[in-house]
């Protein structure tokens, strides 16, 4: 009774976590693109949230061991050291993830807050169709027009853009189709290299926590590999943390732990509880760009944002039942 009363209090304060996060890492994210003053390297900012995540998993994989050194790292060799080839396989998500997460600073630099928000639950769209596909997932004909509302509703959200370009309290120029792009290719990317690390989870037996170590060391290094090519010049003339202060990481912070957050739900929770934190999360996320960036609501952002948490409850809601074996006497 006490362990499943633990388990409903663990299931319950994660998914605040979850909506809190979501919510809290669009905002800052927003807040640090825009605001006055220094800009920092967002590729920068990428590497750091891969190696606080690589230090956070190493943490815990240590914690689970007893505090044992020896027990740490015989885990980490028989798991990752002595599995060349399944660290070449790995290194797909890794690399998608680390190309994501810095669309998303192109995107957070375009967009509001609260239209990125809604516009990225595209990836609930992406991911369903790439597991169709690759996993052989079937959906039931309420998720797929679940699927249907999400589009609309997203679409619908996008005529509430002002046209055209505009600028920021920066003075720096924003164009919300180049947020759009950077938002719908981060969706595809979230899609593919989630669908692509379930089925490596699933066909492994290396832990969530093992995996996001692998994620993060090889996604750090190829973040380096970004930051060399895109803002080699810039980062040698300023510096790697140029710009950083508490809000930066604020937001390292808020993109590290938010994988972690999410194994956490998905292992306490169930999908209706994950959309309400998903739909929370966009109701917070509209509430404080109202308050804080001077955001405008239009009936048809309004429209769109229910139509988009309505398909998120009806995806999560109305899952295929597993068919059972026919036993034949």
């Amino acid at each position: 009774m006490k362990r499943e009363s633990s388990n409903q209090t663990i299931r319950y304060v994660s998914l605040v976590v979850l909506m809190v996060q979501n919510a809290a890492q669009t905002l800052v994210m927003r807040y640090v693109r825009v605001r006055p003053g220094d800009m920092f390297v967002s590729t920068t900012a990428v590497v750091m949230s891969e190696s606080v995540k690589l230090l956070t998993c190493l943490l815990i994989i240590f914690y689970e061991g007893g505090f044992s050194i020896v027990h740490w790292w015989r885990h980490l060799s028989e798991n990752i050291f002595q599995q060349p080839l399944d660290c070449l396989k790995i290194s797909v998500p890794a690399v998608v993830y680390m190309l994501q997460n810095n669309l998303l600073y192109v995107a957070a630099s375009n967009l509001d807050a609260a239209t990125y928000q809604v516009t990225y639950q595209l990836k609930i769209l992406t991911t369903a169709l790439l597991s169709v596909v690759m996993l052989r997932k079937e959906l039931s004909r309420v998720q797929w027009l679940s699927l249907l509302l999400l589009f609309v509703g997203v679409a619908l959200v996008q005529v509430n853009s002002e046209e055209g370009k505009r600028a920021s309290p920066t003075g720096l120029e924003q164009s919300p189709v180049v947020g759009l792009v950077a938002v719908i290719v981060a969706c595809l990317m979230s899609g593919f290299a989630g669908v692509y690390f379930e089925k490596l989870l699933k066909n492994t037996p290396q832990s969530v926590f093992v995996r996001n170590v692998q994620l993060g060391f090889i996604g750090a290094v190829f973040g380096l590999v970004t930051v060399a090519v895109k803002d080699g010049a810039k980062v040698k003339d300023q510096g790697f943390f140029f710009g950083y202060d508490f809000a930066v990481w604020s937001v390292i912070l808020l993109m590290s732990v938010g994988g972690l957050v999410v194994a956490v739900v998905v292992k306490y929770a169930d999908n209706i509880l994950k959309g309400f934190a998903t739909s929370g999360s966009i109701v917070l996320a509209c509430i404080a760009s109202v308050y804080f960036f001077d955001f405008r609501l239009s009936v048809e952002f309004c429209l769109g944002t229910v139509l988009v948490i309505l398909s998120v409850f009806m995806y999560g809601k109305y899952v295929p039942v597993p068919k059972k074996a026919v036993v034949h006497a």
